[in-house]
């Protein structure tokens, strides 16, 4: 039974999904259902004038249909109340004369009573009855006579045969409960009807009043009045209409009044929007337009005061940017001439320090040093002005990664022999080609690489490339000290440290990854970071294939596949597997390398062509990423308290000297 219903239940899953055989006409249905209403549903949602007056519509249509409905009861119980009181004083006194023209009274109930005189037009006595009380009220009234049911026959050739006025048909006229509660009972009953006639006329709405009477012979015989609601009828139907025309008028009225005070207090805020919107995209001289003295005109003057200031303040910070850049550009070309003739003594005092003292010599060897990061740093800086003056041109054309990453590795070997670290490459089975700059990727992949291996503590370092769809991309990965919690988008900042009290003695000068974040966004493409303490980091180049090109992906996932997150997910899933059956799971479960260990790692890379597209952790362009706290397996020795420093850039010092200041302890790494 379970495994029936389990297939029914399958089967129903099915029949919505592509290829079933409701899925489709299901899906064109709603998409045809939906087409009209889109535009509606979009038009709702974005005009409150609209909301506004059809909310007043909707509640004013309510009270107008309550107070309708309250007035037509209350009308026509006053009609019905009227129409009954008048019934009752006329059919009381025909049944008065009833009883007179009987000669005996009004029967207690008693049939056996009998003393009733004889008449010799017995025959006839109840259609003269009939017609005399019909004769004071044409129109206005019926009368009807029936036998009493304890009475013997009531064929219409007996005296006591049924009686009518105005082809009234009294059998289907008197409804048959009446006519038992008056055979049953004493005095007067009424209640309404439908009048119906045997000459073909229309039914009428109407109240009857009946009693028990006794005819000439003493016989029972029973008394109706028939009251036509005609005119009564016309009466709430004509109210019923003045009141539908009045509340049709009313509410259209109140939609009138509502759309215009909306709009008195609508159109200055779509004013204000559209001046924001332009003001936005750097129109700062506009200005909304006021009128009056109401609250609408104290907002727009302070709208407008608002804008004026910040029109103020941002020429202000645009002046300051111009001349900080000036400042910057300037300064850095002005320094050139005195560093030129520094460097030159500095040379020449550097190639006779075997003549001097140790103590001089050591001194010549740190000169020479800090001029070639003061060189790297007037490079950034220059560098770092054009960014900011918009003067950066790209020079793209196709050009092939995998050569690019060969010419970094091998300017990092020299480093990455001192340091113990071994850079593998993965993914460059296949060609891996962009239209780019090659100068600009190859500095932005030499500020990866060096920081990768200055900060890897010795172990591998893997460099692995991809392409997929529009996308090329170039990830960095290694397994050193990491990054810190939110240190992932502040990585990228200028002049950014782990540490601010800690003065910067490696040799990257603090613009390294800033710069390489600047060549990323002209080309249009990503640089991103992810990192946990002590579990290393990863850096992502994503670049569009064809320059100008939109990037919706990146072929290498941000977080690898090594990650402490990323086993502590595939050993969820094997365990959960394992209770299922070990029957296959849906989502295949990713190869380790255990590269991640805190161990140096012997195994081969496996290589990654392609992958699933990623969108960006932060902003396009930025250093947006993603920072896993530190778990509880961190290898006791791994310093992840350390910053990340800064690789070198156009004109950095060479990596032999790099490593000789690479190695102080307690130093501030920020890249």
């Amino acid at each position: 039974m379970t495994q029936e219903a389990g297939r029914k239940t399958s089967w129903g899953g099915r029949l919505l999904q592509d290829g079933a055989p409701g899925g489709p006409v299901l899906r064109l249905v709603v998409r045809w259902l939906r087409r009209p209403l889109l535009p509606a549903a979009r038009l709702w949602r974005r005009n409150i004038q609209l909301r506004v007056v059809a909310a007043t519509l909707l509640m004013s249509l309510g009270v107008v249909v309550l107070l309708g409905f309250v007035v037509i009861g209350a009308v026509r119980n006053g009609l019905l109340e009227t129409k009954e009181k008048a019934a009752e004083s006329q059919s009381a006194g025909g049944f008065a004369v009833a009883k007179d023209k009987a000669g005996s009274p009004v029967s207690s109930g008693d049939d056996s009573a009998s003393g009733g005189r004889g008449s010799g037009s017995s025959v006839s006595w109840r259609n003269d009855l009939v017609t005399q009380l019909a004769s004071s009220g044409q129109g206005a009234f019926y009368v009807v006579a029936l036998g009493s049911a304890s009475s013997d026959s009531d064929s219409a050739s007996s005296n006591r045969g049924p009686r009518a006025s105005g082809y009234v048909d009294p059998r289907a006229s008197v409804p048959q409960s009446l006519r038992d509660n008056v055979d049953a009972g004493v005095g007067a009953f009424k209640t309404y009807t439908s009048i119906k006639f045997t000459d073909g006329q229309e039914a009428e709405p109407g109240l009857v009043v009946g009693t028990r009477l006794k005819d000439v012979d003493g016989q029972s015989y029973q008394l109706y009045y028939l009251f036509p609601l005609v005119q009564e009828e016309k009466s709430l139907t004509l109210v019923k209409t003045t009141l539908a025309t009045a509340g049709l008028f009313v509410v259209v009225l109140l939609g009138a009044i509502a759309w215009l005070v909306v709009r008195q207090v609508v159109t200055p805020v779509r004013m204000a929007a559209g001046v924001a919107e332009r003001l936005s995209t750097g129109v700062l001289r506009e200005r909304m337009k006021v009128t009056g003295e109401d609250d609408i005109a104290r907002l727009g003057e302070a709208f407008n005061k608002m804008a004026q200031n910040l029109q103020v303040k941002i020429n202000q910070l645009e002046e300051l940017s111009r001349m900080q850049r000036r400042f910057v550009s300037d300064v850095s070309h002005e320094l050139r001439t005195p560093l030129t003739t520094v460097r030159m003594a500095a040379d020449v005092i550097h190639e006779a320090r075997a003549d001097f003292d140790p103590v001089t010599a050591r001194s010549a060897e740190l000169l020479a040093g800090q001029l070639d990061r003061f060189e790297s740093l007037l490079a950034d800086l220059l560098e770092i002005s054009r960014f900011d003056a918009g003067a950066a041109a790209l020079e793209a054309e196709p050009i092939d990664l995998r050569e690019v990453v060969r010419r970094v590795i091998e300017g990092a070997e020299p480093l990455a022999e001192r340091k113990g670290t071994r850079i593998r490459v993965a993914g460059d089975e296949q060609p891996v080609v962009a239209e780019a700059d090659a100068r600009r990727v190859e500095r932005v992949l030499r500020n990866l690489v060096v920081n990768a291996v200055e900060h890897g503590e010795g172990r591998d370092v893997v460099v692995r490339l991809a392409a997929a769809g529009g996308a090329v991309a170039v990830a960095v990965r290694d397994y050193g000290v990491g990054l810190k919690p939110g240190e992932a988008t502040r990585v990228f900042n200028r002049f950014w440290r782990a540490d601010p009290a800690r003065a910067r003695t490696t040799g990257g000068t603090g613009l390294g990854l800033s710069i390489a974040v600047e060549d990323a966004r002209l080309h249009g493409g990503w640089l991103q970071a992810w990192g946990e303490p002590g579990g290393g980091s990863q850096f992502r180049l994503t670049l569009p294939r064809t320059a100008d090109e939109p990037l919706r992906g990146s072929p290498i996932p941000l977080e690898p596949e090594d990650s402490r997150a990323a086993r502590e997910r595939a050993r969820t899933e094997s365990a959960s597997s394992q209770t299922q059956g070990n029957r296959l799971s849906t989502v295949p479960t990713p190869r380790l390398d255990r590269s991640a260990l805190p161990v140096p790692p012997t195994a081969p890379v496996r290589p990654r062509t392609s992958g699933p597209g990623a969108s960006p952790a932060g902003l396009p362009g930025g250093g947006g990423g993603r920072v896993v706290a530190r778990l509880p397996d961190t290898e006791p020795g791994t310093r992840a308290g350390n910053g990340r420093g800064d690789g070198p850039g156009d004109g950095m010092a060479s990596p032999e000297r790099l490593g000789e200041t690479t190695d102080q302890e307690g130093s501030a790494r920020g890249r």
